[in-house]
């Protein structure tokens, strides 16, 4: 059965996934690498599906890596889990969420009650660490 809103079949999205991670098997950069081959409907389809996990996706939207403890948070995550998004940092102030809204990654800052800082693209991450560890600038 196909997930609903899916272009491809399930069962194909599948077969993209198992070559990629036959070829790299936990290597992060080496399956952002192969994700870039994949024709783009299916690729936004694999970066918020439980095919992948949280950390798989962000490694290919930001090319970076976090910290042991958010990575952790995201390999424990399906990439699904994106499409509401993922608490994957907090301090004593303020929390960092990773959404995926129409295929564009978006990094929200909130302080418990409200947004204050909503970053998107490529430098949303390093735009929402900037926050984090910077407060008062926002």
């Amino acid at each position: 059965m196909e997930p609903a809103g899916t272009c491809r079949p399930y069962e194909e999205l599948v077969d993209i996934v198992d070559a990629i991670l036959d070829e790299c098997d936990d290597d992060v950069p080496c399956i952002a690498e192969k994700l870039d081959a994949v024709d783009e409907a299916s690729r936004n389809e694999l970066l918020v599906s439980d095919l992948l996990n949280a950390y798989q996706a962000f490694y290919w939207f930001f090319h970076t890596e976090p910290d042991i403890l958010t990575k952790e948070r995201m390999d424990l995550e399906p990439a699904s889990s994106l499409k509401t998004g993922l608490l994957i940092e907090e301090t004593d102030l303020l929390e960092m969420y990773f959404v995926v809204h129409e295929s564009v990654p978006v990094i929200i800052i909130h302080d418990g009650d409200k947004a204050v800082a909503t970053f998107t693209g490529k430098t949303a991450y390093e735009q929402g660490r900037d926050v984090m560890l910077r407060p008062e600038y926002q």
